[in-house]
């Protein structure tokens, strides 16, 4: 359940993706500093964020517990599994019946013998333009658990390729799409590929803000202010997906604050309108949320 205030759609309290990328940074587990950031969020408004940390991105469900009683944040946990080279071994053994089970279990009963329960399927991926049979299996293990729960799904997608084809896969299994986040569209670049999946009825979300490495910030001002132009504003979503310690403050990295503090006003100079952004930072995760 949301609080009233900010939301920030797809983060990662705490990920350990260090093992396949070979890279120690890519284990984000530093706890006061983690702290510190989000109380410097809830100062700023924001009361929500979905976790979106799954099976064998290194959850730690004690530890996101406590930064969200040290912050004050409201943080909502996830079930899924994330891409073919993150996988858990179980993804590959297990029939999609019993994946599915593994995360309604998740949702009704508790995350790894805990008693905090997942409220939201995903980040579900694939790969980058390719959609492996191993995904294609947890995609429909998704769907087996999202009819049974009713929790909405967020996905990812690999540098903005296949949101297409997930829309399609949706659609084939009777996912009603208002139901659906598709993730990383802002890396698309591409207003008009945005707005297919903005009409077909999902949600997208731009949740690499600041990451200009892959997309410069005024490239994604640019296409929202289309997508506002267009009457879609309503079924946008926005996040950072910080991931790793080199993106927090304390190594000089932009730090969760960045997307209000340097994105939000980029948008009021591109002509968003302050209608459009209490919209995407807190009526359409509300919304979305409540289904």
């Amino acid at each position: 359940m949301l609080h009233d205030g900010i939301t920030y759609m797809h983060e990662h309290t705490t990920i350990d993706l260090s093992e396949v990328k070979n890279n120690e940074d890519c284990q984000l587990d530093v706890f006061s500093e983690t702290v510190k950031e989000y109380k410097k969020l809830y100062d700023k408004g924001v009361r929500n964020i979905v976790d979106v940390t799954n099976f064998g991105m290194g959850r730690n469900i004690p530890f996101v517990q406590e930064v969200a009683e040290e912050s004050g944040i409201n943080i909502i946990f996830s079930t899924g599994f994330y891409q073919e080279k993150f996988y858990p071994i179980q993804v590959f053994r297990e029939t999609r019946e019993q994946l599915a089970e593994r995360m309604i279990k998740e949702i009704t009963d508790g995350i790894k013998g805990t008693k905090v329960k997942a409220d939201i399927i995903g980040e579900i991926g694939t790969s980058h333009n390719k959609w492996t049979e191993m995904e294609r299996k947890v995609f429909e293990a998704v769907v087996i658990a999202h009819k049974e729960t009713s929790k909405p799904i967020t996905t990812h997608t690999s540098l903005g390729t296949l949101g297409h084809e997930q829309i399609a896969f949706f659609k084939e299994h009777d996912v009603d799409l208002n139901r659906v986040i598709i993730g990383h569209v802002d890396l698309t670049g591409d207003a008009d590929y945005i707005l297919h999946m903005l009409k077909e009825g999902a949600y997208v979300e731009f949740d690499t803000i600041g990451k200009e490495n892959y997309m410069p910030d005024q490239v994604r001002a640019d296409i929202l202010k289309i997508i506002q132009e267009k009457g879609y504003m309503d079924q946008v979503l926005v996040s950072m997906d910080i991931t790793r310690k080199s993106h927090l403050e304390y190594k000089d990295g932009l730090g969760y604050s960045y997307l209000l503090d340097t994105f939000v006003p980029l948008l009021e100079r591109t002509g968003i309108t302050d209608e459009s952004i209490d919209k995407l930072l807190t009526k359409n995760p509300i919304t979305f949320m409540k289904g």
